[in-house]
């Protein structure tokens, strides 16, 4: 006997796959507050086939964001770019488009969740993901030292939640992720 449970069924995957996606998309559209019912309209399953993948909203919202921090911590190790500098840019943009649609989801958790819950410790798993691609930029001397990876996601963070539209939004991340570069040496 094995101490693994037996993995999931192809269709049962794609089924919770096909609902986090739904999932993402109506909080982003409508805010956490998106019904249930509406969630399994969208992705095309019936609400027994949510219901069974995901008990509660709660539920739901957990695993949205766990997978997004899956999906941001995976794409540090996987990022392509000409440089080490380049490398550390894609994945901060991915960071940035993490943190734009986390909002529904967090606000979502935190109507029935203490902050000190578990869900909720990702910025150490963020700061071990980067850290190699920020070293390796800094090593190659193409990003300044006088920064450390935790400034760095506070300002990509800022930026996020700056008001406006993400047409808006862009070149100010333009603007911040240029100046990481080394200056003048």
């Amino acid at each position: 006997m094995t101490d693994h449970p037996p993995s999931k069924r192809a269709d049962a995957a794609r089924n919770r796959q096909r609902i986090l996606e739904a999932a993402r998309i109506a909080f982003a559209a409508t805010g956490a507050e998106t019904s249930m019912a509406e969630i399994a309209r969208r992705s095309g399953v019936g609400p027994a086939t949510l219901y069974r993948n995901f008990a509660t909203r709660h539920a739901l919202l957990e695993a949205l964001l766990v997978d997004e921090v899956d999906e941001v911590c995976a794409a540090a190790a996987t990022v392509e770019g000409d440089s080490p500098g380049d490398r550390l840019t894609t994945w901060l943009r991915r960071f940035f488009q993490y943190v734009t649609t986390k909002r529904p989801v967090v606000l979502g958790l935190l109507e029935h969740t203490n902050t000190t819950d578990p869900v909720f410790q990702t910025r150490g798993r963020m700061l071990a993901a980067g850290q190699p691609l920020l070293s390796a930029a800094q090593d190659a001397q193409q990003i300044a030292g006088d920064l450390d990876l935790d400034q760095i996601l506070d300002l990509v963070v800022a930026i996020a939640k700056i008001p406006g539209t993400p047409e808006y939004r862009q070149p100010i991340l333009d603007a911040a992720l240029a100046g990481l570069h080394r200056r003048g040496t």
